[in-house]
């Protein structure tokens, strides 16, 4: 058997100090400092041996991060973990008080295709892997060919078309060994909720001024995030499909921006089939009383099943009988927006090689100042990390 684990942390505009990132946003010296130590503390409590990571914007800043980690592992195991001359060194406590340093891991970096001058940059996506990768990781952003997705008419009218021709964020995929296995492994970062608003020729954008409130306009604004989003878990989804189809396990994490019930949510996971079909009328019925047999009914639950995506989060809720988990709180609202989710070959089926065995999640920071490690969410990330414990049984 093969233990390993996989975790997903959004970090919070990683950047080097004096840079502006944002419009007026940047850290001083000091500001980072902080941030890098905050960061590293949490890199070390994690100690996952693949890690995804969202809102960077420079692959640099991140390599000092797990530096300071490393440093801060190795001696944590000189002052915690006995050396083999010791009579209780090989006690499985101590297995689980190491930390395993990154020196020989992979990192790969997905800068965002839109990253622009200063104030106005987009920060991509990174990953870690202890295990290192199979090839060379891919990055997908860029739509090609463009995706245009038709809406049917309604009573005669026109049902107009969405058009997708660049993802908000990158998307990056990468296929790694573990135990004789190699898995595909998805990190991505989707539109968040924030409304996006369009430019009036003179370069105005009304809805921002909040003095003048515009709700209807807001509200469009939420509508074209909620879309864009949909669609890059779309574009997600085809992906993940692709790979289970080839054989490969399938494992995607990152910042959903969206609840796990949300309609972007589902799109990626893919449909929860029905107990029986044998109740549904045939979609090429020619009378009322056709429906699909028995036989039918287990070819479409399989079919489906096959290719569907299970939460990490909602597989530890039902094993250990909790009711909350939440990685995102803001405005006084504590929801869950990042996911780990596994195929079908950690889950159930004909062709399961392992198992999730616990679910991690890293959240006492959201609480906003109650925590001494926490001062303030300016340079603690605004998200909980979480960390799926999977088990690769013996081929």
């Amino acid at each position: 058997m093969t233990d390993f684990t996989i975790a997903s942390f959004n970090v919070k505009n990683l950047i080097g100090p004096e840079q502006e990132y944002y419009r007026f946003e940047k850290y001083t010296q000091e500001e980072h400092a902080w941030k890098e130590d905050w960061l590293a503390d949490q890199v070390f409590t994690l100690n996952a041996d693949i890690i995804g990571f969202q809102e960077i914007f420079e692959k640099e800043a991140l390599q000092k991060v797990i530096v300071e980690a490393d440093r801060r592992g190795m001696a944590s195991n000189d002052d915690a973990v006995p050396d083999r001359s010791k009579r209780y060194a090989r006690k499985a406590i101590f297995r689980k008080l190491a930390y395993t340093d990154y020196q020989h891991a992979a990192l790969a970096f997905a800068p965002n295709l839109s990253d622009g001058a200063p104030g106005q940059r987009r920060p991509g996506v990174a990953m870690i892997s202890r295990f290192g990768f199979k090839g060379t990781p891919e990055v997908i952003q860029e739509i090609d060919p463009v995706l245009e997705i038709p809406f049917g008419t309604m009573a005669g009218g026109d049902g107009g078309m969405f058009r997708l021709d660049r993802l908000s964020r990158p998307i990056l995929k990468a296929r790694i060994p573990v135990g004789g296995q190699v898995i595909t492994v998805f990190n991505c970062h989707l539109k968040s909720k924030l409304g996006e608003f369009v430019a009036r020729p003179d370069g105005s954008v009304p809805e921002v001024d909040l003095i003048n409130y515009d709700p209807v306009g807001r509200a469009l604004g939420s509508l074209r995030s909620a879309v864009r989003r949909m669609a890059e878990a779309w574009v997600l989804r085809r992906l993940v499909v692709r790979e289970i189809k080839k054989g490969y396990p399938v494992i995607v994490m990152g910042d959903l921006n969206d609840s796990d019930s949300a309609v972007s949510s589902e799109i990626l996971a893919g449909e929860r089939p029905f107990k029986n079909y044998a109740w549904l009328r045939r979609h090429d019925a020619k009378r009322a009383n056709e429906r699909y047999t028995d036989a039918e009914d287990e070819l479409i639950r399989g079919a489906i099943e096959q290719v569907r995506l299970e939460s990490c989060e909602k597989l530890f809720v039902r094993k250990s009988m909790r009711d909350m988990v939440y990685t995102s709180a803001f405005g006084g609202v504590f929801e869950s927006i990042d996911q780990i989710l596994l195929s079908p070959h950690f889950v159930g089926g004909e062709e399961q090689i392992g198992e999730m065995n616990y679910f991690s999640v890293f959240n006492d920071h959201l609480t906003d100042g109650s925590h001494p490690e926490a001062p303030y969410n300016k340079l603690a990330s605004d998200h909980g990390q979480i960390m799926a414990h999977l088990r690769l049984w013996d081929a």
